[in-house]
């Protein structure tokens, strides 16, 4: 039966007590990122240059494969909403299933990077880094994949506190583990830039160790059945969760590849400029966790709702949860606008860098009023269960607009004098604003048709 919809102050309190530990987690995954920047930043320009291109390879190969699991949170939050716990540990195992299979092709990329890694006409010192970064990387795929099944079922029901104590953990340990294989204390060789792939490899298996371990002794988790007799692939179950996953993996592919090769595409103008766009896209980046993390709790709480029989609370939660996210992405932008040049000089020392940098920090404060609409609204449909409509957007407006226009405008004299990273920025804004405004006109239909 549907009740009305809970007052708008309580809702926002809901929506953030839900948030806030998914925003801590996924600012320390990011903290990750930004250590590595930082770290190698301090080594050289080939150095700072290699990570950001690896990095970029390495978070399309993953991001786009395991981002097919994040079917998961909703799957898990429709039927803890119903009431069917007992089902939870059935659809984890065939996730286990699912995620062998995806863990297997992101290892085998990443070993044999030759074909992404020729669009970007490296230069021959940091082509030798970056494909020794990514041949460390492959070795962390199946401790990644293992926490964010982890990840998936405490967020699904509602407990995303492990999921941050964990990422703290991470965090903490990261950056001695860097120093160690990037600096070559402790008697280990120094590696340089590939040093801090090897750490996450490290990291990423010791804490999936020490998530589950904990997990499946914990007694909250006891009633979803995960120590009982583990179940062989199902096809229906699987089929179900691929129809979901699948066009949510599509969607990454189109917004992770359009910064990939955004990425690759500046790398043809030297480490200069290809480090200055590292630093505003790990910045772009690090801001996106605000709205993430609201847009994935607000699709365990529309999913919750939905398996309840809550409907119209469910489209009330997307929309208070929308105007949160905006108001915040408000304020960080003008923090990017105005603080630019000391945003850049907390990243490098190099001043020419820093040059560069400061106009594209400038842009990312255009580009997160955008990106915080769009991951918002976009994963409110999640929780309705609707991801080929967002797949299908995202690929026109983020391949077309974006990177097309982003090559055009930055490479190309075909729209005026070639502007450099710039170009890429400006198209890139147009693309996730344009983005944004679909998506949310296509969550107000889903919304009220469900109701």
């Amino acid at each position: 039966m549907n009740r009305p919809a809970s007052p708008t102050p309580q809702l926002i309190q809901r929506v953030i007590h839900l948030a806030w530990p998914v925003l801590v987690a996924q600012l320390a995954m990011m903290a990750n990122a930004v250590i590595d920047t930082a770290m190698a930043g301090r080594l050289s320009a080939v150095d700072l240059a290699s990570v950001g291109i690896a990095s970029a390879i390495m978070a399309t190969v993953l991001m786009t494969l395991i981002s097919v699991l994040l079917a998961l949170p909703p799957i898990i939050a429709q039927l803890y909403g119903a009431g069917r716990g007992a089902e939870v540990g059935r659809e984890i195992h065939q996730s286990v299933w699912i995620s062998l299979v995806l863990a297997l092709i992101a290892i085998l990329l990443l070993r044999f990077p030759g074909p992404i890694i020729s669009i970007s006409h490296l230069q021959p010192g940091v082509e030798t880094k970056v494909r020794a970064y990514l041949a460390a990387s492959a070795w962390s795929v199946p401790g990644i994949f293992a926490l964010r099944i982890f990840f998936g079922l405490s967020t699904g029901i509602g407990r995303p506190r492990p999921v941050m104590l964990f990422n703290l953990l991470s965090l903490g340990i990261k950056i001695p583990l860097n120093a160690v294989f990037m600096y070559g204390l402790l008697g280990a060789p120094a590696l340089g830039g590939p040093g801090c792939a090897v750490a996450t490899a490290v990291d990423a298996w010791l804490i999936a160790a020490l998530a589950w371990g904990w997990c499946l002794r914990h007694p909250g988790y006891a009633q979803f059945r995960l120590r009982r007799r583990f179940a062989a692939p199902e096809r229906r179950a699987i089929l179900e969760f691929l129809r979901l996953g699948v066009p949510i993996g599509l969607t990454f592919i189109a917004d992770v590849t359009a910064f990939t090769f955004m990425a690759l595409f500046i790398a043809r103008l030297g480490p200069v400029v290809s480090g200055a766009h590292q630093i505003a896209a790990n910045l772009a980046a690090l801001a996106f966790m605000v709205p993430l993390a609201l847009g994935n709790a607000t699709a365990v709480l529309v999913g919750q709702d939905i398996g309840a029989g809550q409907r119209e609370r469910a489209r009330h939660t997307s929309w208070v949860a929308i105007r949160l996210g905006m108001g915040i992405a408000v304020v960080l932008s003008a923090i990017f606008w105005f603080g630019a040049p000391f945003i850049a000089a907390l990243y490098t020392t190099d001043l020419e860098v820093q040059k560069v940098a400061v106009p594209l920090i400038m842009l990312v404060a255009l580009y997160h009023l955008g990106d915080a609409l769009q991951a918002v609204a976009v994963n409110a449909l999640r929780g309705y269960k609707k991801s080929v409509v967002p797949m299908l957007i995202y690929a026109t407006m983020l391949w077309g607009l974006g990177l097309g226009g982003g090559f055009l405008l930055g490479l190309t004299d075909t729209l005026g004098p070639a502007r450099g990273a710039p170009g890429f920025w400006i198209a890139a804004i147009a693309s996730i604003w344009r983005a944004a405004g679909m998506v949310a006109v296509y969550l107000e239909r889903v919304s009220r048709a469900r109701i």
